[in-house]
């Protein structure tokens, strides 16, 4: 912002609001705007020959290829705006934006033969399309996506189709909701981006890895589980490597993870809380417990009388059990690796105490890396679980751990994941002596659930 100066009587200075720079005027790039989504697993795919820019692969997954002008709009600021409308599906259902590099100047691909990128998750609300509100929004900022859409190489070999994917069904909206009787269209789409500042420069800094991208919903349960060959390293252990290749080294690198579990059945684990862990090479690099936040905020987008949201708010429900908000964006999770050299490398994702009732439910898993061959990768992804400024010491075998508040909960796991001995208010130490020679996982925990993991040798 430019302010001159004037002088007065008396040689007292102000500064003059007179030549201020205006600040830039947001700018929209629309992308699908109200597109209809249709009965999932109804095979005719409806409205496939509509002449409005879209390639419809099914009824829920729906791509558009981003023009030249497109991708000479994106700023180095970005956020993403999706907004569904309640149609006749008044369930709690998946959806997501993707990113698919396909061969320049191809009129289709098959999602299955190209690159893709999950760029953000949502689930909806229990929507029924006669009350108010009937859409529901969701906000991503997404810096780094700029910074993929930007990428000189990439546009030279690919052409960038976004694709646009919320799975529905109509079946129980056509006997409840009035006017769905016999409809099948289930849910409205709407998806454009915003940016603050001006167009910004192709790039030649970006480096990007596509690791794991989730599979669709009716493809059934062949994401990430424990009873499904190939959906784990081995049966009856909830936990799956995904092996990715670095062709450079880059200066800065972090892993883009997206997870949410699934499964709604009795004991499902939909609704039971787990540890997550993330090794990188074998190396720990980062933990989480999906869910403990507040879902009353979208409480108003549930419109549809449901057996998640009662009449009155229920906190220890959505801090102790929930692993998600229906009409929540899905949190985008950063592991900042830092330096990472070229090569042959691992992603681990380890979910040791999920126990997939009944044979039932999975996780769904996206991951990509995105590095910076000179610079940083820009992010504005918020930290979803602060971590906690613990120390920790060992003496004999006594570990004592210290941090600028006392721990809630302290838990031991192998390096495996396996949960070897928990305590809640642990004081600031634990004995060690019944522990094997080994290495060895601590997880420490704040009551605002902000978390410090230690990596401890027994001798």
């Amino acid at each position: 912002m430019k302010l001159s100066k004037i002088l007065l009587a008396g040689g007292a200075v102000v500064l003059s609001a007179l030549s201020m720079t205006a600040a830039p005027e947001e700018r929209v790039l629309g992308i699908y705007d109200k597109a209809v989504f249709y009965d999932g697993y109804n095979a005719n795919v409806f409205d496939k020959d509509a002449a409005d820019g879209i390639l419809r692969h099914t009824n829920y997954l729906y791509a558009k290829r981003l023009t030249d002008a497109d991708l000479q709009w994106f700023g180095n600021d970005l956020t993403m705006k999706v907004t569904i409308g309640a149609l006749c599906d008044n369930y709690d259902r998946l959806g997501n934006v993707t990113l698919a590099l396909v061969p320049k100047g191809e009129e289709s691909y098959d999602i299955n033969e190209v690159q893709r990128i999950e760029v953000a998750r949502f689930v909806t609300p229990f929507m029924n399309k006669n009350r108010q509100p009937n859409s529901v929004p969701y906000e991503y900022k997404l810096p780094g996506l700029s910074l993929i859409m930007r990428d000189a190489a990439l546009r030279a070999k690919y052409d960038f189709w976004l694709e646009f994917e919320v799975f529905g069904i109509p079946y129980a909206a056509n006997q409840q909701i009035v006017g769905c009787a016999t409809r099948n269209d289930v849910f409205s789409g709407t998806l454009e981006f915003v940016s603050a500042d001006e167009p910004a420069a192709l790039t030649d800094d970006n480096v990007l890895v596509p690791i794991v991208m989730k599979k669709t919903e009716i493809h059934g349960p062949k994401n990430f589980n424990s009873y499904t060959e190939g959906a784990c390293d081995e049966l009856g252990k909830a936990a799956k490597t995904y092996r990715f290749t670095l062709d450079e080294d880059v200066n800065d690198a972090r892993i883009i993870l997206i997870t949410s579990n699934h499964g709604a059945a009795e004991n499902g684990e939909e609704y039971v809380r787990r540890h997550h862990f993330v090794y990188v090479d074998g190396e720990p690099v980062f933990d989480y417990t999906p869910g403990g936040v507040d879902c009353e905020p979208y409480r108003k987008y549930n419109t549809q009388p449901n057996g998640i949201y009662g009449y009155t708010p229920d906190y220890d429900f959505w801090y102790n059990y929930s692993n998600w908000c229906p009409g929540q964006a899905f949190p985008i999770r950063e592991i900042h690796l830092g330096a990472m050299k070229a090569g042959e490398h691992s992603v681990l994702l380890s979910v040791p105490d999920a126990e997939f009732y009944g044979n039932q439910g999975d996780f769904y898993v996206s991951a990509y890396l995105q590095g910076a061959r000179k610079g940083l990768v820009p992010s504005e992804v918020p930290e979803l679980v602060m971590k906690a400024d613990f120390e920790f010491r060992q003496e004999g075998n006594v570990l004592f751990f210290h941090g600028a508040e006392s721990a809630a909960e302290v838990a031991i796991y192998s390096i495996g994941g396996e949960l070897l001995y928990g305590r809640h208010n642990p004081g600031d130490s634990i004995s060690l002596e019944t522990f094997a020679p080994g290495l060895y996982l601590v997880s420490v925990r704040t009551a605002d659930g902000r978390a410090a993991l230690h990596k401890m040798v027994v001798k």
